[in-house]
């Protein structure tokens, strides 16, 4: 390649017109025109101007694109590096950059004029087998002077190629206009947008004059149009690409935690055993910020968000996260990269506190749910001074960083739980229902374990450090990388202000304390304002509670004298393992009820009094199977267990047996046997409760002694019957033990 030359007396073109290089002094050039006028530039400046040329010099070379050269076949770049060996010895007499030895005679610039040794080479190659003429060996040089080697590549091989072939203009803007026109419509087949493309044909042009190309042929032509436009396939997925933003894309920046925090909710692709004891799908809501992608909160419940449950993702986020019994040390703020010693001096609340960064979110994006758009989510949410950014509607990519963290709980959380459904029902198993186990509280329980371990402390591709951009970093490791380049560590809100902004009901306080949801609270502290009514005159006399949905085991009442906490009162009934073959023995027992409204309280006694009678030899197999796996699991995981002394259970509820065969079951009093405001608070303990229990379960003579009119009206039969039945019991109190009333085998021996 020739390059031009810049000297003093060269005719430059400079910003549109036509300069004369008067003086040319280190970097600097004068520069005149021909009417006078003259300005200084530096050269870099004077050479970076997009009109800058010489007048009457050659070309400027281009620097060959050797990327575009990589990509060539094998044979096309073996070729064009021989025209440029050949073109060099034309040129130069040597056929290598750096020309050694003597060149040869024939090709000789001493010796040899260009013509000649153009002809000589185009002799040489025909000799070689190459169709090549002096003419096409002039044409090469040239080439080669302006383009360098791309100049000599073959331009079959370099041939831009239309991604439509040679299909007829007018069939293509028909095809194109046929399915960007059904982009709403409900999907179809090729066959229908042919006919469709064939009546457009002729409402524009004429029946007849522009023909359809074959069936197959079309049928490319199609997919050549449509592919990566969103003109094809499923009418979710043309919706999904029409709602994206035109490009260029804006990215989003967020410098700081809590810069930019976004919501939003997702089916969770498990099933779980709802408190009904049916299983059922689950909605997960979380909070992610943007700068550290931290999941700050998240919330897992039936199906249906509510305004409630957005608003406890804020209370989430802006209170630390105990560490929970069974919890693995490792997963502590103490043991992470957090920096644990600055935030313990500033709040000493957050001592022994999960590895999970507490973030005071300043804007919040959100979509244009009713949830996150309701009066009371944008009033808590201004409360604690934090900006509501709604999203424009069906517009996913405007918040796709927790669309994509959605996506990673499924494959790192969600396909590992029993129950998991797949993202659609190609995907779900046929022992789906089946396989469900967890609770609510128990999945929310396993997630709030997940976030900690398996995404605050996992790195993130997308997070990079700002001093080692090549590096990958975790949440966690992130969030302290910015707190040190911001300087700015958010101090947790009280316990005060969380009670705040959990869910409020108006209650009244009675003898027996807070009922609702079928469950009752207590405590001591309540004994002043029992059956009194509150202050607030306008509720009816009732009082503030504040509840979380995901953990019934305590709420709060406002008093005068400030928050109380009061507990529910069978958060201690189940005092036994309680593991998954237990619960599911139970989930199973009220499915078959069919319908019918349960009571908590009955659930929680009948789970209690089964591992009771299981582990005391009072149950059928089956329970007492149930009871072992539990007690079996139990002592696999804590070795040394506190030794409890056994101790007979409580006179049963009505119906606590759930129904079991060989268990006792009290005669009910009514159809359903309790009423829906009937508690276990609700019943005395007997004084004679024991002796109680111990007739029904002993098949002895008492029992025997009830039916003692009945069995002499009955004759020898049954006289016969009730000693066997009795000589039965007595053998089995001489053995020990005590045998559970069993109606069936009465039967069978009357």
């Amino acid at each position: 390649m020739t390059q031009a030359v810049v000297e003093v007396g060269a005719r430059l073109r400079y910003e549109g017109r036509v300069w004369t290089l008067a003086v040319l002094e280190g970097a600097r050039a004068t520069l005149v025109t021909d009417e006078g006028a003259s300005a200084v530039v530096l050269l870099p400046y004077l050479f970076a101007d997009p009109s800058f040329g010489v007048e009457g010099g050659p070309a400027p070379g281009r620097v060959p694109p050797f990327g575009l050269l990589e990509a060539l076949p094998l044979e096309v770049r073996e070729r064009a590096l021989a025209w440029q060996r050949h073109v060099r010895e034309v040129k130069t007499g040597f056929p290598d950059a750096v020309g050694q030895g003597a060149p040869r005679e024939q090709f000789d610039p001493a010796l040899r004029s260009l013509a000649q040794r153009g002809r000589a080479k185009a002799e040489e190659l025909r000799a070689a087998g190459w169709a090549a003429s002096a003419a096409t060996v002039r044409r090469m040089r040239a080439r080669y002077r302006s383009e360098g080697l791309w100049g000599l590549v073959d331009g079959r091989a370099v041939r831009e190629r239309s991604a439509v072939g040679r299909a007829d203009e007018r069939v293509v803007a028909a095809v194109r206009k046929v399915l960007e026109g059904q982009r709403e419509r409900s999907t179809g087949t090729l066959v229908r947008l042919r006919r469709r493309v064939g009546w457009l044909l002729e409402e524009e042009y004429g029946a007849g004059v522009v023909a359809l190309p074959p069936a197959s042929m079309f049928n490319r032509l199609v997919h050549a149009v449509a592919d990566g436009q969103g003109l094809w396939g499923t009418a979710a997925q043309r919706r999904w690409h029409a709602s994206r933003p035109a490009p260029p894309f804006t990215p989003t920046v967020a410098l700081r935690p809590g810069e930019l925090v976004m919501l939003d909710s997702t089916p969770l692709d498990v099933l779980a055993v709802l408190d009904d004891g049916v299983t059922g799908r689950l909605e997960l809501s979380i909070a992610l910020d943007v700068a550290t992608r931290s999941i700050c909160a998240a919330v897992v419940r039936p199906v249906g968000t509510t305004s409630v449950d957005a608003a406890m993702l804020l209370a989430q986020m802006v209170v630390p996260t105990a560490m929970r019994p069974g919890w693995d040390a490792a997963l502590s703020m103490q043991r992470s990269v957090i920096p644990y010693e600055r935030l313990v001096a500033l709040d000493a609340r957050l001592e022994g506190a999960a590895a999970r960064p507490v973030i005071m979110p300043e804007t919040v994006v959100v979509d244009q749910g009713r949830v996150y758009v309701s009066a009371s989510f944008i009033s808590a949410c201004e409360s604690l001074g934090v900006s509501v950014q709604p999203v424009p509607p069906a517009n996913g990519p405007a918040k796709g960083n927790v669309e994509r963290t959605f996506r990673a709980i499924a494959d790192g959380f969600s396909q590992y739980l029993p129950g998991h459904t797949g993202s659609d029902v190609s995907q779900r198993g046929a022992a789906a229902q089946g396989d469900a186990c967890w609770s609510l509280a128990q999945l929310q329980e396993l997630l709030d374990e997940w976030v900690i371990c398996g995404w605050q402390e996992r790195r993130h591709d997308a997070l990079r450090h700002p001093m080692m951009p090549q590096v990958a970093v975790s949440p966690n490791e992130m969030w302290a990388a910015w707190v040190a380049v911001t300087g700015h560590v958010p101090v947790p809100l009280s316990a005060d202000d969380y009670v705040e902004l959990l869910p409020l009901r108006w209650q009244a306080i009675n003898d027996y304390g807070i009922r609702f949801g079928y469950r009752t609270y207590d405590h001591p502290g309540l004994d002043p304002y029992r059956r009194r009514r509150s202050p607030r005159a306008d509720k009816n006399g009732r009082w503030e509670v504040h509840h979380n949905p995901y953990d019934p085991n305590r709420v709060w009442v406002r008093l005068p004298e400030g928050w109380l906490e009061v507990p529910w009162v069978h958060a201690a009934a189940v005092r036994r393992p309680f593991t998954a073959f237990t619960f599911d023995h139970v989930r199973r027992t009220v499915e078959r009820r069919h319908g019918r409204e349960e009571h908590e309280a009955a659930i929680a006694q009948a789970l209690d009094a089964l591992l009771r009678r299981a582990s005391q030899g009072l149950g059928s197999r089956r329970e007492r199977t149930v009871a072992a796996r539990a007690q079996a699991a139990a002592q696999m995981t804590d070795p040394s267990p506190a030794a409890t002394p056994q101790q007979w259970p409580a006179p049963l509820a009505p119906g606590a047996s759930f129904g079991l065969p060989g268990s006792f079951t009290i005669p009910l009093q009514d159809a359903d046997g309790w009423d829906t405001d009937d508690s276990l608070d609700d019943i005395e303990d007997a004084p004679d409760g024991e002796d109680y229990l111990l007739a029904g379960l002993a098949d002895g003579q008492d029992a025997a002694t009830g039916d003692a009119d009945e069995a002499e009206a009955s004759g020898p039969t049954a006289e016969t019957a009730r000693d066997q039945a009795a000589e039965q019991t007595l053998d089995a109190a001489g053995a020990g033990g005590l045998r559970i009333y069993d109606p069936y085998q009465e039967a069978q021996a009357w």
